[in-house]
C-alpha cells in the first residue's frame, strides 16, 4: 500500500535504495582549491547545448568548491574504479590529495581534474544552480568531452556495486 503522507527519511532511503544507478566521481579545481565526491544523481538534461546536471550534499562545507569555482567535470566509473568510488565516497577516510593520487587525471577545457579511463568525462562550466533542501543542484554546460571504452558500467543498487 502507498503511504501518502508522512515519509519517514528511513523508509525514503530505502525505496531509493532500488533505485539503480551510474556511479560518477565529480571533480573540481580553481581558486577555491581541488575536490572530487562520488555520485549517482547526474544526468543529461539537454544536448543542444550539451547541459549536465549532477546534485550534491551542501551540508558538507566543502561541497562549497564546486560553486566557488564555477566548473566541474563528471567523471562515468567503469566496473573496475570500486576502489576509487569508496574513496572519493569518503568512506575510506583518505584526504583529497590521497584519494586523487588513486587514478590519473587531465584537463581538459575547464581546468577540472577528468579521470583517464573513465567511461565517459564530461567537462562543464557552472552555469546554474539550484539549493532544494540537503542539496544544490548543479547545471553544468559541457565544454569538453572524452569518450572511454565501452566497458561495462559501475553501478549502484540496492546500498552495492552491481555490474552489467
Amino acid at each position: 500500500m502507498l503511504k501518502k503522507n508522512d515519509i519517514e527519511p528511513q523508509h525514503y532511503r530505502d525505496a531509493m535504495a532500488r533505485f539503480a544507478g551510474a556511479v560518477h566521481v565529480v571533480t573540481t579545481d580553481g581558486a577555491a582549491g581541488r575536490r572530487g565526491v562520488t555520485a549517482i544523481a547526474a544526468c543529461s538534461v539537454s544536448d543542444n547545448p550539451p547541459t549536465v546536471l549532477v546534485c550534491l550534499n551542501r551540508e558538507n562545507p566543502e561541497n562549497e568548491r564546486f560553486l566557488k569555482n564555477g566548473v566541474f567535470a563528471l567523471n562515468t566509473l567503469a566496473a573496475g574504479h570500486k576502489e576509487l568510488s569508496n574513496a572519493f565516497s569518503g568512506l575510506t577516510g583518505l584526504s583529497q590529495d590521497d584519494r586523487f593520487a588513486l587514478a590519473e587525471w587531465r584537463v581538459l577545457a575547464s581546468g577540472a581534474p577528468t579521470l583517464v579511463g573513465a567511461l565517459a568525462v564530461f567537462d562543464c562550466t557552472l552555469v546554474e544552480h539550484k539549493d532544494f533542501a540537503t542539496h544544490r543542484v548543479y547545471f553544468g554546460r559541457v565544454t569538453g568531452l572524452a569518450i572511454g571504452s565501452n566497458l561495462g558500467p559501475l553501478i549502484y543498487h540496492d546500498r552495492g556495486y552491481r555490474v552489467l
